[in-house]
C-alpha cells in the first residue's frame, strides 16, 4: 500500500484498516501491519488506543489477540451492565446517608433551600399530596419507575393525569417490571397509557419505585427492598439530575412497549448445557474452548448455540447475547 493511500485515511479509518489487516492476515503482529500501512508513531498510538477502547483487541496487540466484533460488543454490554449495578449500589448507600442528613442538616439551613431540599416522609397521605401537586406543576417531563403493578384504585387517576399532561405537551415515560404486563388489568391499562402517548418500557429487573419531574423533583424509597419504608422527597436539580442519570441507564436497557413480547421470547426453556454455552459465548470464549469445557464436539456446540438462538428468537449470536442480557440470563458466571 502506498504512503499516499495511508495518508488518505485518518483517525477511525486508520484503526479500521489496521483491524481488517490483522483479521485478514492471521499471525501478523500490530507492528507488522503498521509498517505495511506506513503509519507514523502518533498514528500507531492512536490506532492502538482506539482498538483497545473498543475491545477489538486483547491486552497485547503484538500477540495478535484480535477479538470478533460481536464478542467485543457483548463485552461492552456486560461492562455497561456492571457499571449500572455499581451505580445502583452507590445509590442505595446514598439513601442511608440522606436519611441521616436530611432532617438535622438540610432543614437546619446549611444548604440553600433554593438549590436542594430533602425530606424523609413516612406519612402516606403526605406522599400522595406531593404526587397530586405534580399534576399542575410539571412543565416538560415526568419519569416513572414501577417495580410492580399499580393499585387498581389509582389507575383511572393515572390516565386522567396522562391526558392532562399530553394536552400540555409534557413528555411522560414509565418503566415497569415485565411481570406487570402479565396482569390482564395492567395490560389493558398500559395499552391505554401508550395510546395517550406515554412512552412505556419493560425491564427484567426494576431497581426501585421512582418518580422524577422536570429535573427538579424526585420521589424514591429510603429502602428499595421495603415497599412500606419511608420515602425521600427531593427538590433541586443538583440532586435530581443524579437520579435522572440512573433512570436513563435503566431506560436504555429496557424493551419498548410492543417489543417486549419479542424480547421476552424464550429463555425459560434453555437447558443447563445451553445456558452454559450462552454464558461462555457472551464471555468471549471461542467455540473450540466451549466444546472443551463442556466435553462435547464442535458440532454439538454449534447445535447448542443454534438452539439458543431459536429459543430466544434471535437471528444472530450477537442478537441472542443482547436478548439474553435483557432477560437477565447473563447474570451468572461462565464456567
Amino acid at each position: 500500500m502506498s504512503r499516499n493511500a495511508a495518508v488518505a485515511r485518518t483517525g477511525s479509518e486508520q484503526a479500521l484498516a489496521v483491524y481488517q489487516e490483522l483479521r485478514a492476515r492471521q499471525g501478523t503482529t500490530f507492528d507488522q501491519v503498521a509498517d505495511r500501512l506506513e503509519l507514523s508513531a502518533d498514528e500507531r498510538e492512536r490506532c492502538r488506543d482506539e482498538l483497545a477502547s473498543l475491545g477489538l483487541t486483547g491486552p497485547s496487540l503484538d500477540s495478535n489477540a484480535v477479538v470478533d466484533p460481536d464478542v467485543a460488543l457483548l463485552r461492552l454490554l456486560r461492562r455497561e451492565r456492571d457499571r449500572l449495578q455499581e451505580r445502583l449500589a452507590a445509590t442505595s448507600r446514598a439513601h442511608t446517608a440522606l436519611e441521616a442528613l436530611a432532617g438535622p442538616f438540610l432543614r437546619a439551613g446549611a444548604t440553600p433551600r433554593g438549590e436542594i431540599e430533602v425530606e424523609i416522609v413516612d406519612d402516606p397521605h403526605r406522599v400522595r399530596r406531593s404526587l397530586a401537586d405534580l399534576t399542575d406543576s410539571v412543565r416538560t417531563a415526568a419519569h416513572f419507575m414501577h417495580t410492580g403493578s399499580v393499585r387498581r384504585e389509582e389507575l383511572p387517576g393515572e390516565l386522567a393525569q396522562d391526558r392532562l399532561w399530553a394536552d400540555r405537551g409534557v413528555r411522560i415515560r414509565a418503566m415497569y417490571s415485565r411481570r406487570a404486563a402479565s396482569v390482564p388489568e395492567m395490560a389493558q391499562h398500559l395499552e391505554e397509557r401508550a395510546a395517550l402517548g406515554v412512552e412505556v418500557r419493560f425491564a427484567s429487573v426494576v431497581p426501585m419505585n421512582m418518580v422524577l419531574a422536570d429535573e427538579n423533583f424526585a420521589l424514591l424509597p429510603t429502602d428499595p427492598h421495603d415497599l412500606s419504608s419511608a420515602v425521600i422527597l427531593a427538590r433541586g436539580p443538583g440532586l435530581v439530575r443524579s437520579y435522572l442519570a440512573l433512570y436513563e441507564y435503566c431506560w436504555t436497557a429496557a424493551a419498548p412497549y410492543g417489543e417486549e413480547e419479542e424480547s421476552e421470547k424464550g429463555g425459560d426453556g434453555l437447558s443447563e448445557q445451553q445456558r452454559a454455552a450462552l454464558l461462555m459465548l457472551a464471555s468471549g470464549i471461542k467455540d473450540e474452548q466451549i466444546a472443551k469445557n463442556l466435553g462435547v464436539s464442535l458440532r454439538t456446540v454449534s447445535r447448542l448455540l443454534s438452539e439458543v438462538m431459536q429459543e430466544l428468537g434471535a437471528a444472530s449470536r450477537f442478537e441472542a447475547g443482547v436478548k439474553a442480557s435483557r432477560l437477565g440470563l447473563l447474570d451468572g458466571e461462565a464456567p
